[in-house]
């Protein structure tokens, strides 16, 4: 019968070995994992949620408009207004955090506990953030464009 491989924890080498005092037995000690950087998460959730929240404007735009015979008196520029200003939030906190992320996560900075990794969800909650800006001011152009005409 083939037995599986062990666990890659049970391949790394401790870091050292200190002996216990009176006895044959030593204590190993391992290294810590890398951990992840908590403002880089933080940027792909902000980033994230400003795209989701930024296809809301667009959304509110879109219902204005089909709804525009019924008398609503344009409250689609309004409503998505109001999105607008959080996706500016999300996204200015995204593009913010990513930076930080970056930084953290870069070559150069090692900090003391260890190897910190997440430079990729930086990246991405720079680039979501970003986008979100965009597509809500989009959006938002296109729902004033629609209560005005």
């Amino acid at each position: 019968m083939h037995q599986p491989p062990p666990p890659r924890e049970a391949a790394r080498r401790p870091t050292r070995i200190d002996p216990v005092p009176g006895t044959s037995y030593g204590l190993a000690i391992f290294g810590a994992p890398p951990a992840t950087s908590g403002p880089a998460v933080g940027a792909l959730v902000a980033g994230v949620a400003a795209v989701l929240v930024s296809f809301v404007v667009g959304c509110v735009g879109l219902a204005d408009a089909a709804s525009s015979d019924v008398g609503t008196d344009g409250w689609g520029a309004l409503v998505g207004g109001a999105f607008a200003v959080l996706t500016g939030f999300l996204g200015t906190a995204a593009i913010g955090l990513g930076v930080v992320g970056m930084r953290r996560t870069g070559r150069r900075a090692q900090p003391a506990d260890g190897p910190v990794r997440g430079r990729g969800m930086a990246i991405a909650g720079i680039a979501c953030g970003g986008a979100g800006v965009v597509v809500a001011a989009c959006s938002l152009g296109v729902a004033i464009l629609v209560a005005v005409s």
